[in-house]
């Protein structure tokens, strides 16, 4: 529950909330109702929150209104779909109002982002690697921006992203306000804060580990050779629209292939695809065009797609952090959601270690009444097909997953390239 009623009262300009009224954002999530105000007093912020809680607004409001006092801001993000979210979302609010913003991602074409930097912009939104090409070809430049904001922080150091944060940080005028919003906060996140801020106020919203709070979630212990079989039958019980993430770029090709094989409409997102490949698999996602995403950890962070019913971990994350930010895919902004995870029985120790972050059990599922193994491609994400016997049509069965509350987490090291 939010702790303020409306966003009347939180310092927030008249035609602004006129805006958000329009737009029938009506009452601020905790973040939010936190963040706006010391943030719209110009002091840095440190936002510790889980994903889903709204950090876009409590960020973007603030920056808005400064920018329609004449101010310049610079929003810095983890990868292109985060980027394209903020953009929108600002888009929303801000257009209106007259708004101008730059989006300078990887995979868009230089050309307009030139152009678009051209017509003067009052925000620039930008991932780390896109951002250094424009400094060095001299295409932007950052020395009156006055507010920054560096979202999913942890995410961006994980993805080693620390070079070109520290180049950009010193193009950025020191006299500013600094917004840092982040998942976690581990001690090279709390060192950037302290290099580059000055006595930021700490909002912490949740606690490292802790899950949606109406996503019910659940585990099978599964070997390789059984977890296509072990979809087919979960994509026949759940009907809505469903997210499965692989630890790999192949192994969500492959899982794809495998789902359209079996009858489901499947789209591919991961950093091999093209900008516009993967802006229209989300789009697609979004509008129901495709019931299913098969995605990477690209997709593990800051997605906004409403009501998912179901996200199916097939493979675990690596770390034991990047498992929150997976399942905050589903249950967002006050829905219920459903998790299921397959881990092999070498992966034991994966789950403990997830199960410690959470300080909490994972609820075991046991197998019944699987598929008779398909001819169809097997969608593997190791790329590697064993010898499987061939034929037989699928069966429904009595048994199958079973609904169960609990929780647990993790966080990948490395992601696409942004």
């Amino acid at each position: 529950m939010s702790n303020h009623p409306s966003f009347y009262g939180l310092g927030i300009a008249p035609n602004i909330l006129a805006v958000l009224d329009k737009l029938s954002f009506k009452t601020p999530t905790p973040i939010q109702a936190q963040s706006i105000p010391p943030a719209l007093e110009g002091k840095d912020l440190m936002g510790l929150a889980q994903t889903g809680t709204g950090k876009t607004l409590a960020f973007g409001i603030p920056m808005v209104q400064a920018t329609l006092a004449g101010k310049q801001g610079l929003i810095i993000l983890p990868t292109r779909e985060l980027a394209l979210q903020v953009d929108e979302t600002l888009g929303k609010v801000g257009g209106p109002l007259g708004l101008k913003t730059a989006l300078l991602i990887g995979g868009g074409s230089m050309s307009q982002q030139i152009q678009a930097l051209r017509r003067g912009p009052s925000i620039v939104i930008g991932t780390p690697g896109r951002m250094i090409d424009h400094l060095q070809q001299g295409t932007v430049t950052l020395k009156k921006v006055s507010i920054l904001v560096l979202d999913e922080a942890d995410r961006m150091l994980d993805m080693g992203f620390a070079p070109q944060l520290e180049r950009i940080l010193k193009e950025v005028p020191r006299e500013r306000q600094t917004m840092l919003f982040s998942a976690t906060m581990p001690d090279t996140i709390v060192k950037m804060a302290n290099s580059y801020m000055k006595l930021p106020l700490r909002i912490e919203i949740a606690p490292p580990g802790k899950t949606a709070d109406k996503v019910t979630q659940e585990l099978f212990f599964i070997s390789k050779m059984d977890k296509p079989r072990l979809l087919e039958k979960i994509l026949r019980e759940y009907r809505g629209s469903v997210l499965i993430f692989s630890r790999t770029k192949f192994g969500a090709k492959r899982i794809a292939s495998g789902v359209r094989a079996l009858g489901h409409t499947a789209a591919e997102l991961h950093s091999n695809k093209s900008l516009n490949q993967r802006r229209e698999a989300l789009d697609g996602f979004k509008n129901g065009k495709y019931r299913v995403l098969c995605a990477t950890d690209i997709a593990a962070r800051g997605i906004d797609v409403k009501d998912i019913e179901l996200v199916v971990n097939y493979d675990l994350p690596t770390n034991a952090e990047d498992y929150i930010h997976r399942i905050g895919r589903t249950a967002r902004a006050g829905a219920a959601g459903h998790a299921i995870s397959f881990a092999t029985p070498d992966q034991k120790n994966d789950v403990r270690d997830i199960e410690r972050l959470m300080r909490a059990a994972l609820p075991q599922s046991h197998l019944a009444d699987l598929p008779p193994p398909r001819s169809t491609p097997e969608p593997s994400s190791s790329g590697h097909r064993p010898h499987r016997p061939q034929g037989g049509s699928s069966r429904s069965g009595q048994g199958g997953p079973r609904r169960s509350s609990g929780g647990f987490r993790g966080r990948r090291r490395f992601g696409p390239r942004g």
